[in-house]
């Protein structure tokens, strides 16, 4: 050994001087792969990070699709008397006057109305209206709602969708009046229109209602 250690500087084919060298070649190659490794998966975090990091994608140009209206006829049924009211009172503003009527003013109310074919009791129900409404007219002997409703759909094409409507609803009103549609889901997405209702049947004792729904919507 300690003659090939001093033959090595004169002798470069000494096994111990060849040894040597390969294993620093292993180590330069191994050291240059870290470095590479270590380089691409810094590179590789700094193009993730933007997207992680951030609560929004890119904004992008509105793409067109075409438009579509659907018109809707139904009935729906707004029952407060009885054992099994469609519309429960929940909230009632306390230090005001006494009001007799069915609907006082500021009351509000929650409802599950059924949504029928026709106006009789027995027609066929194709869904429900779901939502809240509060009396906001302050003459007792008139009625008015401002409603915020979603009316779904349980059977037919339109099975599952639903639109919203938030608008004021003047129920003494004569003739037809017209609700505001602002949005909807499923077939219904993105949609907006308006409603014409008609008051069928209104019993101005107990608040029940049956009122006609005529609906354009526009939607895609």
């Amino acid at each position: 050994m300690l003659i090939c250690y001093i033959r090595q500087h004169l002798n470069p084919n000494c096994p111990h001087t060849q040894t040597n060298k390969y294993r620093q070649t292993k180590k330069k190659e191994m050291e240059g792969s870290r470095f590479v490794l270590v380089l691409g998966l810094t590179l590789l975090t700094t193009a993730i990070t933007p997207t992680l990091s951030t609560y929004h994608s890119a904004t992008l140009p509105n793409v067109r699709h075409r438009q579509k209206v659907t018109r809707l006829h139904f009935y729906l049924f707004d029952i407060i008397s009885g054992t099994k009211p469609s519309a429960v009172e929940v909230a009632r503003p306390k230090g005001t006057k006494y009001d007799k009527s069915a609907t006082p003013f500021g009351s509000v109310w929650a409802i599950d109305d059924a949504l029928r074919e026709g106006p009789e009791f027995t027609s066929k129900v194709v869904g429900n209206a779901q939502g809240l409404y509060v009396s906001s007219v302050q003459d007792e002997n008139s009625l008015g709602l401002v409603m915020y409703a979603d009316f779904g759909f349980t059977t037919g094409k339109f099975n599952g969708s639903s639109f919203s409507v938030f608008s004021r609803n003047p129920i003494m009103e004569p003739g037809e009046r017209e609700l505001a549609v602002v949005g909807g889901r499923g077939r219904f997405r993105m949609a907006k229109g308006f409603v014409k209702v008609k008051t069928q049947f209104l019993n101005a004792t107990n608040g029940d209602a049956i009122l006609e729904y005529k609906v354009t919507l526009v939607h895609y």
